[in-house]
């Protein structure tokens, strides 16, 4: 096991611009006379707000800051549970949550995939049909536990596959000539005392319940029992991924950044995103590569708000030297005996990172030992984001902007109600089989024929800005090859960073950011027919209904805040849909036409 000293020790920066170097040190020096670093880990509110209203909001969601060491204590509970539920003949666990609900047991479940006579531990993060039976794939509802993940037990995306497991376990009983038994004993919840437990239906039945303390808020909640449940169903050991997060958080309350890792973070992620550079563009190591979804969401949803906002960029393969503008912070996370991710071109990630930092552009590495090391790795990002709000002068433990698009989402699936369809957004054009719509701002010249309509769209790129790329699809191996290739052009061609979420999945980690931070965004949202669909138990509404009411949902909240939305419908084939899609925009870009 690793500790804080190796992390400490292999943290590297390189700042190259006398900008760089003079705006971190800056910050670093009000930090450390500030004693910010002690101040957080004493939970001094007062770091982010003056107001008592606020400061006390902030208290109730500083929990995390002793997870590591009260949760230490639950350890022989939670190896105990893990075993009960292997010796009960489980095989398999799906996790149904949104957010900070799966991140983090998804990046544990990448790490430690291989622990033999353990479960194997899925994640539903979506509500697309097909990922819904994507999850269920293969598996015997007999031996699966189901664990619903929500802080406010009110999760819509959660409560719908639940309620939909529960369906397949009842059949499956019934199957067995087993009616007898409950469906509840193959289910678990997760969630905060009531009344938030008491909205997870039938949670009082289920075979096992954990309740989190209130005060640890969903994106902080990975040392809690949201990520040490499907842990002890991994197998994994957690006296030394706890050991080493308490050792991390003692070490982070140092208040001198040069001898505190998290600090720095903190204070450098701050900094540069002052200075421009607010593209915090994530390159990790398999297999915790997942880390860097996690830290998305952590980042994107603490900082993105009131006009500001850090850009986390995960999983863009890196581009020659010249792709990239001003506005880029290059993170390294190695592991110890890990798989490097490639370069866009195949080459190597390291040398690559070497010739950007010589380029000028500002590069943090470090190396985790094992992967045990993710506990202080937690840490690390939760203490830095904390202070990099504090030092961006937002509060990074409120959502302001996260229940617009469920408003928006109710408002769709009231007017399906009431008007006995859904709502749609008429397409503007076609093209190559791609249905185009885009909002009202484009001048009405530029909608004469659909490559005009897209290169106009194209044209509203903020200099600074990027490109978020939003796919309301099944997540699949091809999909997502093809959504990388998409976003390594749009990347090469336009000089801007991008970013890729599933939907809905993303709208619970950027998407606070995409509507309450730096109006510096243009949407490329992907939708596609929802063919064969699935009920949801007790709703009016299917699950291929839902889906779309989100897209169309945010795709309202996205234009009510003045920002450029190119939505594509890629119809009954999305595989061929994508690659029809990304010819389309490489057109438009190289200013060709409909007929080109």
């Amino acid at each position: 096991m690793s500790g804080a000293t190796p992390a400490r020790r292999a943290f590297t920066s390189t700042l190259n611009r006398d900008t760089d170097r003079a705006a971190v040190d800056s910050i670093m020096e009000r930090a450390r006379v500030g004693e910010w670093a002690t101040r957080l880990a004493s939970r001094d509110t007062t770091l982010w707000s003056d107001e008592p209203a606020v400061q006390a909001k902030i208290a109730d969601r500083l929990g995390w800051i002793d997870a590591p060491n009260r949760f230490t204590e639950q350890i022989p509970a939670l190896e105990a549970f893990g075993e009960k539920i292997r010796a009960a003949g489980f095989t398999t666990a799906i996790v149904a949550g949104m957010g900070g609900s799966s991140l983090a047991p998804e990046v544990l479940a990448t790490a430690f995939a291989d622990l033999d006579g353990w479960l194997k531990v899925r994640v539903c993060d979506s509500t697309d049909p097909a990922a819904v039976n994507a999850a269920l794939h293969g598996i015997d509802p007999l031996r699966t536990l189901f664990i619903a993940a929500s802080k406010s037990g009110t999760t819509t995306e959660t409560l719908s596959f639940a309620a939909h497991a529960r369906g397949i376990v009842t059949a499956a009983l019934a199957a067995a000539g087993r009616s007898g038994e409950s469906p509840d004993d193959y289910f678990a919840a997760i969630s905060d005392p009531s009344p938030s437990i008491d909205g997870i239906p039938h949670a009082e039945a289920m075979r096992d319940v954990f309740l989190n303390p209130a005060d640890i808020g969903g994106r902080y909640s990975a040392l809690s029992y949201v990520g040490l449940v499907p842990a002890s169903l991994l197998g994994i050991d957690l006296d030394p991924l706890l050991a080493a997060a308490s050792a991390a958080i003692a070490t982070a309350r140092d208040p001198e950044p040069t001898t505190s890792p998290a600090l720095a973070l903190g204070c450098i992620m701050a900094a540069l995103a002052r200075e421009g550079r607010d593209k915090l563009t994530l390159v990790v190591d398999a297999p915790i590569h997942g880390l860097g979804a996690w830290v998305e969401q952590l980042v994107a949803e603490s900082t993105g708000k009131h006009g500001v906002g850090v850009v986390p960029v995960d999983g863009e393969p890196l581009g020659s030297v010249d792709t990239y503008g001003n506005d880029r912070l290059f993170v390294r996370i190695r592991l110890s005996g890990g798989t490097p991710p490639k370069c866009a071109d195949g080459s190597d990630v390291d040398a690559r990172l070497r010739a950007l930092a010589a380029a000028g552009h500002p590069l943090l590495e470090w190396q985790l030992d094992d992967a045990i090391d993710l506990g202080a790795e937690f840490v690390r990002w939760e203490f830095a984001t904390a202070i990099a709000g504090m030092a961006m002068q937002i509060n990074p433990f409120d959502e302001p902007n996260v229940t617009e698009s469920k408003q928006n989402t109710a408002a769709v699936l009231s007017e399906r109600a009431a008007s006995g369809r859904a709502p749609q957004l008429s397409p503007k054009a076609e093209i190559d089989h791609l249905k185009i719509w885009v909002d009202d701002a484009l001048p009405a010249a530029f909608a004469d024929d659909a490559m005009k309509l897209i290169a106009g769209q194209l044209q509203r790129l903020a200099p600074n800005g990027y490109i978020g790329i939003q796919a309301y699809l099944a997540a699949t191996p091809q999909r997502s090859a093809a959504l990388t290739e998409l976003r390594t052009m749009l990347r090469d061609e336009t000089k801007r960073a991008t970013t890729v979420g599933y939907g809905p999945r993303f709208l619970h980690s950027t998407g606070q950011l995409h509507k309450g931070g730096a109006p510096i965004g243009w949407f490329l949202q992907i939708v596609a027919d929802r063919a064969p669909d699935l009920a949801i138990p007790g709703a009016a509404y299917t699950f291929g209904d839902l889906i779309d009411a989100q897209a169309l949902g945010d795709a309202r909240s996205l234009v009510a805040h003045g920002l450029p939305v190119l939505r594509v419908d890629l119809g009954a084939d999305p595989d061929a849909g994508l690659t029809h899609l990304t010819a389309v925009l490489r057109r438009a870009l190289a200013g060709g036409s409909a007929s080109a």
